[in-house]
């Protein structure tokens, strides 16, 4: 039997690098869309090209952007991808507001440019494309399923609606094997550090180092649905074999709030904290009774999703995936990754 081939726009981003590991661990040729950048953006796949058996991973990189359809069709023709995981865009919901033109081109219009030319290539690839729980936004039932309204809060989910239904209308008029995976938050210890739970243990880790005096944050008591992207990505790779296509929601089905992962996260470091003060005033100080955690308003969104949770009862079902992770043992992946970073054994 012939190698599989995959193409994976956003590798070198968290679900894109374990992506690429478990496809390598399936025996898959995996070809990898990178951005050039001034600055060194590989080192969540580098380890890939340097472990000791690293010549024997068909692993290739081919610099492009979903802005500049040239580089799509020239990386196709060269890839010949048999499965193509779309999880580039730029996915940060907050940053959506301060560069809202940016994220409709990358994370929206991206999406028609890589189906358009995956379209009039020929090319019998099967699509994946990267939803995301933010679609549901102002929630309209809850939990969220395939079926739940979509009522978008920020820039971010209005280029991802678009890009989900243009999905949906390529498998409906073209015949296209293409499919959403809406995804509810999924962490790691390759989540970025702009992304609010890696940003807690990242600080964390600093502080108990000595680097660091204290950790700004903001809405506490926004609730999200977080899994283990590891386990995510298996969710990915299952939803492309099946015999048709359709649409998936991965989640873990329980909501937890930021409060509720940073204190996770402040025990096993083991901080002991008191908290005083409300709203934008609250404070957590230590027991020596200095400041650890304070809220800037600055990190409040114009418009909030306050609660997000999903039901994967369908993928399940259809594809028998499940989460096994729970935030606990997650919280505490991160902040043993986190603080190995700055020599810290917890």
């Amino acid at each position: 039997m012939a190698m599989k081939r995959a193409l994976i726009t956003g590798i070198t981003g968290q679900d894109g690098s374990y992506l690429a590991e478990l496809l390598l661990e399936k025996g898959y040729e995996v070809h990898g869309l990178v951005r050039r950048a001034s600055t060194f953006n590989r080192g969540r796949i580098e380890h890939m090209f340097t472990d000791p058996h690293a010549t024997k991973k068909p692993l290739f990189l081919h610099y492009g952007d979903l802005s500049d359809t040239n580089s799509l069709l020239r990386i196709l023709t060269i890839s010949k991808p048999d499965e193509i995981y779309n999880l580039g865009a730029q996915s940060h919901v907050g940053v959506s507001f301060e560069i809202p033109e940016n994220t409709g081109d990358v994370t929206g219009i991206g999406v028609a440019r890589m189906l358009e030319t995956l379209r009039t290539s020929g090319l019998p690839a099967k699509f994946y494309q990267a939803s995301s729980s933010e679609l549901y936004g102002k929630v309209m039932e809850t939990p969220q399923k395939e079926t739940t309204p979509f009522y978008p809060r920020s820039p971010y989910a209005c280029a991802k609606a678009y890009a989900y239904y243009l999905t949906k209308n390529y498998r409906e008029s073209y015949d296209m094997f293409a499919v959403n995976g809406i995804l509810f938050n999924h962490e790691s210890p390759r989540r970025g550090e702009s992304f609010v739970t890696r940003k807690i243990t990242i600080t964390i880790a600093r502080m108990l180092a000595g680097t660091q005096d204290c950790l700004y944050l903001g809405n506490l008591e926004a609730r999200r649905d977080w899994g283990y992207a590891k386990e995510f990505v298996e969710g990915m790779w299952r939803m492309l074999q099946q015999e048709k296509p359709d649409d998936y929601v991965l989640a873990t089905g329980t909501a937890h709030s930021v409060r509720e992962f940073l204190e996770l996260c402040l025990t096993h470091a083991g901080f002991k904290w008191t908290k005083s003060g409300k709203g934008d005033d609250e404070v957590y100080k230590d027991d020596k009774g200095k400041a650890i955690v304070k809220i800037d308003p600055r990190y409040k969104r114009p418009a909030e999703v306050d609660l997000l949770v999903g039901d994967a009862s369908k993928a399940k079902r259809e594809l028998g995936w499940e989460p096994k992770t729970t935030l606990e043992e997650l919280a505490k992946i991160m902040l043993v990754e986190d603080c190995k970073k700055v020599g810290i054994t917890l």
